[in-house]
């Protein structure tokens, strides 16, 4: 098993490894994703400052209607919303925004990976 792990970190399939926390179980039961859009010529400064900001875990630049995606955690609804208007709401560069709270998720494995229900 050892040898093969190796090989497939040898041969880049595997980059890292990791855990999954539970991020519900730790108190942080709120996540939000939001779209921003910035002016372009601020997007390194934009990325930095929301980096600074607890509660963001990734920044992820895209195609669309957006500029940016934002995925953000948080204790209570009250809590993300000071999050939105008094800090993300604050950034320089940021020209609008829009939050989408997320009420239910639902995963599916890659292909690659043995799912749950052994199949």
């Amino acid at each position: 098993m050892y040898s093969r792990i190796k090989r497939l970190v040898k041969r880049k399939l595997i980059e890292r490894f990791t855990i999954d926390v539970n991020d519900a179980e730790l108190g942080y039961e709120v996540k939000a994703l939001t779209g921003i859009n910035i002016d372009t010529k601020q997007r390194d400064n934009v990325i930095d400052q929301l980096f600074k900001i607890d509660g963001v875990r990734e920044v992820a630049e895209v195609t669309g209607r957006f500029d940016i995606l934002v995925t953000m955690y948080s204790r209570s609804l009250d809590q993300m919303h000071k999050m939105v208007s008094e800090k993300i709401g604050r950034v320089e560069g940021i020209q609008s925004s829009e939050s989408f709270i997320e009420m239910k998720s639902r995963t599916k494995a890659m292909p690659y990976m043995p799912s749950n229900t052994g199949e």
